[in-house]
């Protein structure tokens, strides 16, 4: 490439296949996982609301370095950057795959999650820049679909691999990906000249080092929580504080900054401001959903890891449907009421989810997956338009920064949140329950006799019979409890999602002439 051109001598198709591999992969793991938990929990001997502890910290590892991404890829070249990135994802997930304990893995999944920040920010860059302005929409409607397969398959493949080898293999899998990606990268991409002359400011440190104080320890907090009792604990409440210290100094570093790290000011604008709320809210309820139905399926249904990674397909279908029209529809209907349709869509499948009882059936799963999924493409496409839509263009490569931290900062906060949530009005209906089963309630006295006499007359000793009975009951009660629990939680989620409706329909109308791409 000569030093004046803006675009490398390579096809555009080429460069498009060789960014779109290492964000497959990326995208991928936020996913590969979820189907695979109970099966990491038994493995290293540590409870399944633990394990969500290796979902967690990957987002918001991943989360640090979105907003970095920039500076990063001008101070070092974003080539140079990117293949620094993939070498250091891929190695991290080879040793994932060879984690003996869960603090090995998860700080191995925090490494992945740093080398993996930069993909999708990166890729969309060099995508809009290898196509003519006139390509745009289609290059982005090619990586948006690109984006959206990935969690499909990645249930379907994390459960594939579980079942037939390893949970191991999940992360194994990436060394040949990662490999073909860093030969692909070497060859055809190539910095354009405002990355090569680029004289980036100094590193804000300060500014860098209390975000990732505050990221750090608002994620020890939410994963210890429930755990070590909340504020009952002397550490979470110091995690608790320096989260808050960190927060608050990396506020007011940002805001008063010439040069700021990340240019909070950009939040003065009235549709950013409310679009990155809405966008930390979507995280709350997708990345929760994502989580918590596999273990739902899995926990009470007794659901291999493969069956309940192909009860999530209906969700990327719905999602892959509603892509394309969602594009469409941005610019010739006010962007506000599309992003409102995508809560009501999402509302109503968890309200669904929160009507089942244990006689599940694939089909009867399928619909509420299904509109959760349809709700993606219609809470992301125009978000991120009315959202990024009303800035200017040297605002949208910062804005975006923050737009995705928010949506990973949500992500985190909502599995969390999702795993408090089960675990304590599991502990309430299982409190409320158990009060039925004492000598003098009628009904229990009849179903012990019975199933006692049951287990007698197969051959057991009348006491064993009677004991074995009492423990049948109890485990039915323990599931019945969990179910509500279950239920509930997705009670809740529903709730949060007509919130959220409201708050859409307050977003300004923006004038653009298709969706914007968050970078």
């Amino acid at each position: 490439m000569n030093s004046g051109d803006s675009h490398p001598k390579v096809n555009p198709w080429l460069v498009a296949l060789t960014v779109m591999l290492p964000t497959f992969m990326e995208v991928l793991d936020t996913t590969i996982a979820n189907v695979s938990l109970t099966h990491i929990a038994g493995s290293l001997s540590v409870s399944a609301d633990e394990a969500t502890w290796v979902l967690t910290s990957y987002l918001i590892s991943n989360a640090i370095v979105i907003p970095s991404s920039a500076w990063l890829g001008q101070r070092f070249g974003r080539k140079n950057f990117l293949l620094f990135c993939i070498t250091v994802f891929t190695v991290a997930s080879f040793l994932c795959g060879l984690a003996t304990s869960l603090p090995m893995l998860l700080a191995l999944r925090v490494i992945q999650g740093a080398g993996g920040g930069a993909f999708q920010p990166i890729a969309q860059s060099i995508l809009l820049e290898s196509f003519p302005k006139e390509k745009h929409g289609v290059a982005m409607g090619v990586y948006g679909i690109g984006v959206v397969t990935a969690p499909i398959l990645g249930p379907v493949l994390g459960g594939w691999i579980t079942d037939n080898y390893s949970w191991r293999w999940i992360f194994f899998i990436k060394l040949p990906a990662g490999l073909l990606a860093l030969w692909l990268i070497q060859r055809f991409i190539y910095d354009p000249p405002w990355i090569r002359n680029a004289r980036p400011a100094r590193l804000d440190v300060i500014g860098f080092s209390f975000m990732s104080l505050w990221l750090g320890c608002q994620e020890v907090l939410l994963d210890k929580g429930q755990e070590d009792d909340w504020f009952g604990s002397r550490f979470i409440l110091l995690m608790a504080v320096l989260a808050v210290i960190g927060l608050g100094v990396f506020l007011r570093r940002e805001l008063s900054a010439e040069k700021p790290f990340v240019d909070l000011r950009v939040l003065k604008n009235y549709n950013f401001s409310l679009g990155s709320a809405l966008m930390f809210f979507a995280g709350v309820t997708l990345y929760s959903l994502t989580a918590i139905i596999p273990l739902f399926l899995q926990t009470l249904m007794g659901y291999t890891a493969l069956t309940s990674g192909l009860a999530m397909i209906p969700r990327g279908l719905g999602a892959l449907v509603a892509m394309p029209l969602a594009g469409r529809l941005v610019g010739k209907i006010q962007g506000r009421y599309l992003v409102a349709g995508g809560f009501l869509s999402f509302g109503l499948g968890t309200w669904a989810l929160a009507q089942l009882s244990l006689n599940l059936t694939p089909w009867i799963l399928f619909w509420p997956l299904f509109f959760s999924g349809v709700s993606i493409a219609f809470m992301f496409v125009p978000l991120n338009t009315l959202a990024l839509g009303a800035l200017k263009p040297e605002q949208i490569g910062n804005a975006s920064g923050i737009f995705n931290l928010m949506r990973n900062v949500g992500g985190s906060v909502g599995i969390s949140l999702v795993t408090t949530l089960v675990a304590r009005l599991a502990q309430t209906h299982q409190a409320r329950l158990v009060a039925d089963l004492t000598p003098y309630d009628a009904g229990y006295q009849s179903s012990l006799h019975s199933l006692a006499t049951a287990l007698a007359a197969r051959g057991d000793a009348v006491v064993t019979a009677r004991q074995q009975a009492a423990g049948s009951l109890y485990h039915t009660l323990l599931t019945q409890a969990n179910l509500l629990a279950y239920l509930d939680t997705f009670h809740w989620f529903t709730l949060l999602c007509f919130a959220c409706l409201v708050g859409a329909l307050l977003l300004k109308k923006v004038k653009v002439h298709g969706p914007v791409a968050a970078h």
